[in-house]
């Protein structure tokens, strides 16, 4: 499944976890893509910040991914490397509790959920595991999570997947526009531009 190229830029409001708001930029990056994006929100009462660069390489598999934080707790940040065949390095130690990743996925972003459907370009029916280095948007804590997507029926010109990341007991339906980006992820945020 071919995507349309990604957009130079984008943006979601969050909505339902946490009230706040995300923007992301596109460039292309030898072979693959980079995104830059900064989000921003309140959960819970408590307000944090993320800024983030992922690098992806010709396939959308994720090849590193600089995380900077902000919360009442201070400043964080975090190190992600990968040789694209699922190990990882994290702010220099290997994780192999990471092994078999490979994609980032991060707590604050609702882009990020686009990262493993733009890689996989599942056929209509067909269902895939798609385990991700998963970073906490307050400490910035990186660990393994489950999930899986299943492609169902096409909505118009969007793509819609089962989403599923049972260690948080929660599933949604999630749609995407031509180019393999979120338009809703129920609970999580909508694209505001």
């Amino acid at each position: 499944m071919e995507f349309a190229p990604v957009p130079a830029t984008a943006a979601w409001q969050h909505r339902g976890a946490r009230t706040g708001f995300e923007v992301a930029y596109f460039q292309p990056l030898g072979e693959g893509w980079r995104v830059e994006g900064w989000t921003t929100a309140i959960e819970d009462g408590r307000t944090w910040a993320v800024e983030y660069v992922i690098d992806l390489d010709g396939t959308g598999t994720t090849r590193s991914a600089r995380i900077r934080g902000r919360s009442a707790a201070g400043f964080t940040s975090a190190l992600l490397e990968t040789d694209g065949a699922g190990r990882w390095v994290v702010d220099g130690v290997s994780a192999s509790h990471l092994d078999g990743c490979l994609d980032v996925d991060l707590e604050s972003s609702a882009m990020t959920n686009a990262l493993p459907v733009r890689r996989m370009g599942l056929a209509p029916g067909a269902r895939a595991a798609a385990p991700a280095a998963y970073v906490r948007a307050v400490g910035l804590d990186v660990e393994r999570l489950g999930q899986t997507y299943l492609r169902a029926p096409d909505e118009a010109a969007h793509q819609r997947y089962d989403y599923a990341a049972p260690a948080f007991d929660f599933a949604c339906r999630i749609t995407y526009d031509e180019s393999g980006l979120i338009l809703d992820y129920p609970g999580i945020a909508v694209r505001a531009g």
